[in-house]
């Protein structure tokens, strides 16, 4: 038997300025001097996948206006809000003492693996240097260091993998509590949308 199976292939109908009118997640995503673009640019696409507040592009990390970033994001650049701070250490501690709970991604003699922390918001999830990790100063002022177990021979995820794993982890911890409407027609409107 034969399911009829609709595949959605189009991005939300909303204007631009209807978008800026949607409530977000509050979740920050520091980005700790990444260096490639690329990552960012992925980055960006998840963050706008889930809806977070805002990234904040810290030291070397790549920010709009970028080409490269624009290849990765597919399109979602325009739909993310974005700050860039030269130094990612006071970028942190102005969320922090602007009541955002601090979570840092690195593996360390402290971290919790990323399931069995009690998420709050609002948050700050920090990512940091491909090969170097997260900074020191920025761990120490962390409310919590979180990881992902790694189980194989190499030390890491690629950072916008990590990136994915976490906003997603963090936003499950209140799915049931925040709006999680997806802007996207939904499934019963989809041939009307295609169609016209």
């Amino acid at each position: 038997m034969e399911k009829k199976l609709s595949v959605r292939s189009f991005d939300s109908h909303l204007t631009r300025d209807e978008w800026e009118q949607i409530i977000r997640f509050p979740l920050v995503a520091v980005l700790e001097n990444l260096r490639s673009a690329f990552n960012v640019g992925s980055i960006f696409r998840t963050a706008d996948s889930a809806l977070i507040e805002k990234v904040i592009c810290c030291g070397i990390t790549p920010h709009p206006p970028h080409k490269k970033l624009e290849k990765t994001s597919m399109g979602a650049l325009p739909y993310v809000p974005v700050e860039y701070n030269i130094n990612s250490v006071e970028a942190v501690q102005e969320l922090k003492n602007s009541g955002y709970k601090i979570y840092s991604m690195e593996t360390t003699n402290q971290s919790k693996v990323l399931w069995n922390v009690q998420f709050d918001t609002p948050c700050a999830l920090v990512m940091g240097n491909e090969a170097l990790g997260v900074s020191r100063e920025i761990l120490e002022i962390s409310d919590e260091i979180i990881e992902i177990p790694m189980l194989g021979y190499k030390n890491s995820l690629n950072v916008s993998v990590a990136f994915g794993i976490a906003v997603y982890e963090i936003r499950k911890a209140f799915w049931e509590t925040f709006p999680k409407e997806s802007w996207i027609k939904k499934i019963n409107d989809w041939p009307a949308y295609i169609q016209g």
